[in-house]
Formats: C-alpha cells, sequence, structure tokens
C-alpha cells in the first residue's frame, strides 16, 4: 500500500473540515453556504481520496453517512444514566398542579423559570461521544438499556460525527429525538409503493423501522433528521447553570436544537406557549403530539430529582387527541377476568390516530345513555397516542331513522349467568364468578392465594396451563387432580406434583371465613368474611340471609349486600359449591354465641418470630376471640405479644406502658380458650 502524500492527507483534512461546515449550516442552521451540485463535488472527492488511500478512512469522515452493507447487530447497551418517561398533563389543572408540586418541593412562593420544548413524534436516542468522536449510539428501550443502533445513526446528516469547537469534553453523552419529517415521509411511502413494498403508517413508525434497519446503507436513503434536548452523561463542571444555555452547548458542538423551543416563567406563560404552539402544529414540517415544559436551572432539577419512571422537574402536556367520524355498526359486550361487563362499539373502520380502528369502548351503561349512543349513529373517535379509541361525541343530526338503541343484556354472553349492575355502581358484572369461563384464572387464582386457601405451588403458571389444557374448569377441579394428571405436564416432575396435590390436600378444611373469602364476591374481603362468618357461622346461613340480615352485619352496606345475594342466587355458583363439597372440601364452621368473645373491643400487635406458629397463624386465634389485630402500637393497645428478636414495637409498647406477653404465655391462653 502506498503512503498517502502530504498533500494528500492535508486535502483529505481540509475536504472533511468543509464537508462538516456545510453540514451544520444546512442540517442545523437552515442556512447552506454553497449549492448542492457544489457539495456533492467536494463529497465525490473526498469518496475518491479515501478510495485511492484506504489508509486516510477514519469513523466520522462525511462520507460514513452513506451506510455499509454489513449487518448491524442491534447489541444491548446499558445507559450509564437512565432515559426515564415524563409524566404528562391532560389540562391546564394538572399543569398547573404540576407547577404547584416543583414550587412546593423547592420551598419558593416565586415563579420558576422553564424551556418548553415541542415533543417531537419520533424515537428517543442517546449518542455517546469520547474525545470528541461519536463512539455509540442507542435507543432509550425500557429505559435502563437499549439496542445499539450506531451505525444506523451515522447515517444521519444531521448527527455530528465529530463535535465542534474548543471547549469539547473528553466524554459526553448527548440525548435527542430522531424523527422524519412530514415531507419526506410522504416521499419514502411514495416509493416504497412504487416498489410493490408496505408503505408506513405513519412518520413515528418510519422513523423507528429506518433506525432499526439491519443494513445501514437502507437507513442511510431514509430522511431522518434528529434534534437534541439534553445533556445527560460528562464532565459537570463543564456544564452550564441552565437547561436552556446546555441547549445552545449542545447546538455549538454541532447538534440540531428545535428552533421552536423558548422559555417561560410560571404556569400562566408555560399555558400561553402551549395554546401558540399548538395553533402552529398543522403548520409545521414535522409531527409533534405535545409540548415539554422542564424546569430551566439545573440545580433546581438536581433539588427536585426523580420518582421511579420519571423526573419531577419535567412533564409532557399532550395535545387534544385526533377525531375522526365514522359510524357504529353494532355494540357487543364483553366479560372481563373480574366479570366486568363492558360495551365494544364496533364501527366503520377509520383511519384516525396513526391507525385504522375497528373497535372503540363504550365503557359502561352510564357512558352509553351519557352520550346517547344508538347502533347506526355517526360518532366521533378520538385517539391519543395508543390509548385504546374510544367514542367522544354523537352526530345527532346524522342518526338515521331505523338507528337501534343500546340495552345491557340480562344474561352474561360467556356463561348465561345473571348479569348484575348495583344501584350505584357504574360497571355492570357477571354473577358467575366461580363458573363463567371468562373470570375462570382469576377465580382459580384468588382461590389459591396465600391470604385465601394458601395452596402453595399453584401459581399463575401452572393456573394458566391447567386451565389452558382443560384440565381445570373451576375452583372444584383443582381437587380432583392427581399425581399422574400433573405429571404429564411439561416441566412438571412427580416431586413437584406430589407436593402441590398434598398442597391442595391441606386446603380442604378451611375456617369459614377463609372459604369465604376464597370464592371471590365482589366486595367480600377478609375483614367482611371475617364478619359474615362471625356472624352467621355457617356458609348456608349467609347464602339463605335476605339483604336485611346481610346488612346488619358489620362492615356490609347495601352493594356489599347486593353482590353476596347475587352470588348465591346463580345455579352455577350453587353447583360449583356442591362440586367442592362432593371433592372433600369441608369448611369449618362456626358457633355464633349472641354474646361477646373473650377479648372484645382489644386491640393487640403481634411482633418479633414466634416458634410455635406463624404470625397469621396467631392472629387468626387471637381475632377467633373478639381481638382486633393491628400493626403498631399505640396508647389504645391492650396487649403486645413479643417473640424473639422483636423490635422497635416492644420498646414502644415498654414506653407507653402496654402489656407485654410472650409466646409462652400466648400458648398458654390459646390453651384456656380451647384453641390449642
Amino acid at each position: 500500500m502506498t503512503k498517502p502524500l502530504p498533500e494528500t492527507i492535508k486535502r483529505v483534512d481540509e475536504l472533511r473540515s468543509a464537508l462538516d461546515e456545510h453540514n451544520y449550516r444546512y442540517y442545523v442552521l437552515d442556512d447552506p453556504g454553497i449549492p448542492d451540485a457544489e457539495y456533492d463535488r467536494l463529497f465525490r472527492e473526498l469518496q475518491n481520496l479515501e478510495a485511492e488511500h484506504p489508509g486516510l478512512e477514519s469513523a466520522d469522515s462525511p462520507t460514513r453517512r452513506v451506510g455499509s452493507s454489513a449487518e448491524t447487530s442491534f447489541e444491548e447497551v446499558v445507559h450509564r444514566l437512565p432515559m426515564l418517561s415524563l409524566d404528562n398533563a391532560f389540562n391546564e389543572d394538572e399543569l398547573r398542579d404540576f407547577d404547584r408540586r416543583v414550587r412546593e418541593r423547592l420551598g419558593t412562593d416565586e415563579d420558576v423559570e422553564y424551556v418548553c420544548e415541542p415533543k417531537l413524534d419520533g424515537l428517543a436516542v442517546s449518542l455517546h461521544y469520547e474525545q470528541g468522536s461519536l463512539t455509540r449510539a442507542a435507543t432509550r428501550g425500557d429505559g435502563y438499556a437499549g439496542e445499539d443502533i450506531t451505525a444506523n445513526i451515522r447515517t444521519i446528516p444531521s448527527v455530528p460525527l465529530r463535535l465542534r469547537g474548543s471547549d469539547v469534553p473528553d466524554l459526553v453523552e448527548v440525548r435527542g429525538e430522531v424523527y422524519m419529517p412530514l415531507a419526506g415521509f410522504e416521499a419514502l411511502n411514495a416509493r416504497l409503493e412504487n416498489q410493490g413494498e408496505k408503505a408506513f403508517v405513519n412518520p413515528r413508525n418510519a422513523a423507528a423501522g429506518s433506525l432499526r434497519q439491519k443494513k445501514s446503507t437502507v437507513t442511510a436513503r431514509r430522511p431522518l433528521e434528529m434534534c437534541a434536548y439534553s445533556v445527560a452523561v460528562t464532565d459537570e463542571s463543564l456544564l452550564p447553570d441552565t437547561q436552556w444555555e446546555g441547549l445552545q452547548q449542545v447546538q455549538r458542538w454541532g447538534f440540531r436544537i428545535n428552533p421552536e423551543m423558548r422559555k417561560a416563567v410560571g404556569a400562566g406563560e408555560c399555558l400561553k406557549a402551549y395554546e401558540e404552539l399548538m395553533q402552529k402544529r398543522g403548520g409545521l414540517p414535522y409531527e409533534i403530539d405535545g409540548i415539554v415544559f422542564k424546569v430551566n436551572r439545573l440545580d433546581y432539577q438536581q433539588a427536585l430529582g426523580f420518582v421511579s419512571r420519571a423526573p419531577r422537574w419535567a412533564i409532557a402536556q399532550k395535545f387534544p387527541a385526533q377525531e375522526e367520524l365514522t359510524v357504529v355498526e353494532d355494540v357487543e359486550f364483553q366479560v372481563g377476568r373480574t366479570g366486568a361487563v363492558t360495551p365494544v362499539a364496533r364501527l366503520k373502520p377509520v383511519f384516525v390516530g396513526g391507525v385504522t380502528v375497528s373497535n372503540a369502548t363504550l365503557h359502561n351503561m352510564d357512558e352509553i345513555r351519557r352520550l346517547d349512543v344508538h347502533i347506526g349513529d355517526t360518532v366521533f373517535i378520538r385517539r391519543a397516542g395508543d390509548v385504546i379509541p374510544k367514542v367522544v361525541k354523537v352526530v345527532l343530526e346524522k342518526r338515521p331513522a331505523n338507528a337501534q338503541s343500546v340495552e345491557l343484556p340480562k344474561q352474561c354472553p360467556v356463561c348465561d349467568s345473571d348479569v348484575i349492575q348495583i344501584e350505584g355502581e357504574a360497571i355492570a358484572r357477571c354473577s358467575g364468578g366461580l363458573f363463567c369461563p371468562a373470570q375462570r384464572k382469576e377465580a382459580i387464582r384468588h382461590y389459591a392465594s396465600r391470604k385465601a386457601l394458601d395452596i402453595e405451588g399453584l401459581g399463575d403458571k401452572w393456573i394458566d396451563i391447567l386451565v389452558d389444557q382443560g384440565m381445570v374448569k373451576t375452583v372444584a377441579d383443582i381437587y380432583l387432580l392427581t399425581v399422574k394428571d400433573l405429571t404429564r405436564l411439561e416441566r412438571m416432575g412427580e416431586k413437584s406434583a406430589t407436593n402441590l396435590v398434598e398442597a391442595i390436600d391441606r386446603s380442604r378444611q378451611p375456617v369459614l371465613w377463609r372459604f369465604l373469602y376464597a370464592l371471590g364476591i365482589r366486595e367480600v374481603g377478609e375483614a367482611t368474611a371475617k364478619s359474615l362468618a362471625s356472624h352467621f357461622g355457617t356458609l348456608e346461613a349467609v347464602a339463605e340471609a335476605d339483604m336485611d340480615a346481610l346488612i346488619a352485619v358489620p362492615d356490609v352496606g347495601p352493594i356489599v349486600a347486593g353482590h353476596i345475594g347475587s352470588f348465591f342466587e346463580q345455579t352455577h355458583n350453587r353447583e360449583t359449591l356442591e362440586a367442592l363439597r362432593a371433592a372433600g372440601v369441608e369448611w369449618q364452621e362456626e358457633e355464633v354465641t349472641g354474646g361477646e368473645k373473650p377479648l372484645h373491643s382489644q386491640t393487640w400487635v403481634l411482633t418479633g418470630t414466634l416458634s410455635e406458629m406463624t404470625r397469621d397463624e396467631a392472629r387468626e386465634k387471637l381475632e377467633a376471640l373478639g381481638a382486633k389485630v393491628a400493626g403498631s402500637v399505640s396508647k389504645k393497645t391492650s396487649c403486645v405479644v413479643a417473640g424473639e428478636a422483636a423490635g422497635s414495637k416492644l420498646t414502644k409498647a415498654e414506653q407507653l406502658g402496654v402489656t407485654v406477653m410472650d409466646e409462652a404465655a400466648l400458648l398458654e391462653m390459646l390453651k384456656e380458650y380451647g384453641l390449642l
């Protein structure tokens, strides 16, 4: 290989510098310095010199933007600093609440200055530079790790391959949004259609698809742009004091920043910026779906910090959702896993919010009545981002003469049990909770859960498999499973099957309140189940109780009483209870004495580790004696039971003079009352 002459090396450097300058003026400043033909001449000259002298090739050469035919790997990249999501404000009140929270956390009554940035509808990326050269680019991914898209990012003209200026840090990470301008999107789709290929649905999908091309030569042919919006990692001593100054800095380094960005002081000016940008939205050369407000001062950002998934110093306010007109062709009712019966509008397909929509939720019958939706109506459909489409308005002037009103079905469309809508509740529900196939998995999960019958080993995965393979149709079928049945399942060994069958057997004699809770009756939690068991003593008495008798039970009001009555009125549920009894389940019924229990109106607290029983078991026995078992100690606490390694609760009890009992004394007391 012939060593290049010094003049050649110098000319290559001159061409790269000139092309970088012209790229910057054209793509970042929108101020081209030379005609396109002259730019093309310089570009071809550099290409030829690099081809003649391979030793002069460089990763940050402008010629690298043409891409490579080698396949991209998309390896995982862990972000040095998480790329968090933003919380959303959907109206003026929510934005003002955000501003109020910011000022309260900062401890100031003065208005806070924000940077207002258009929320580009594209793909967030992270660009890593070392000694000024682009070394790695990654997608946001799940916020903590993304995909390596370095080869494809290099093809985007508005991404600097090497940072400009003399103040470039040794290490810096710049974040921004890659998007596809509308004109480029339309031209790309026209080209794809002419080639007989599938067109993209919207510019965002086009940008995302282009960044994930296997070959960067394909990405290079896509009209992508990038706007920077933050510096994530660098030497903090090099950072300016504000978000705004940081954006000016990254622009000097060679990045495009959005020309619509502005500063605003206080919530009022932010709202004004929102309204003005919304008015401009339709005339912008790219799609935006809202505006982002960020606290300008970086020391304020640091003081405000983050919640688990979003910064406390930034919020996105979305623009009103896109809407289209279409026709309601039918209304069907779906049954969810908790028995909720939800009306769904079947629509004449319409393109809205970037997708073709043929279904929309109507939420409940109250919403149908509020909107006055009829089958045959012309309606407004709204879809915001990835939110499920919804009907927002009926065009009454277009209602046909044969439009049909929508009625709530009397029977469940899945299991034919009664559909019940309790007065005061918006949601109607299928009452066949133990039987309905739509609720089957949820009913079994609840029945087997730790606070119900605690069938160890019967977790979500095995419930899904058993139901999907038709081995369990109701909770009663659980008790018919054998080791032989279970070992036929993939990845279920004999030992695991034996353990599961033994766990199922241990659940055959539950106390009444646990069994009541396990049935999954709407609104019947642990406390209500205990009250019902204590009050009625037997399952039959609960099942036969009328509304007045049920309402007489503590924790049971008219709505809960209605759910209990509806549950036991259903033939399918009664049949399942009989099947449970036939399978050997014998719930332990209680004696109703009518008098006060020994620990009535007392509050007890358990702390430390008990050796003879679990704390849950001790709690049940204390509650059987009438005590309320609390989680904290106060002056009203009657007694604290202290096991091994009792901590702060024991200390507080001693300070307050509360009676303390060790485990031995607890066991002696339980024996006296016949509970051991």
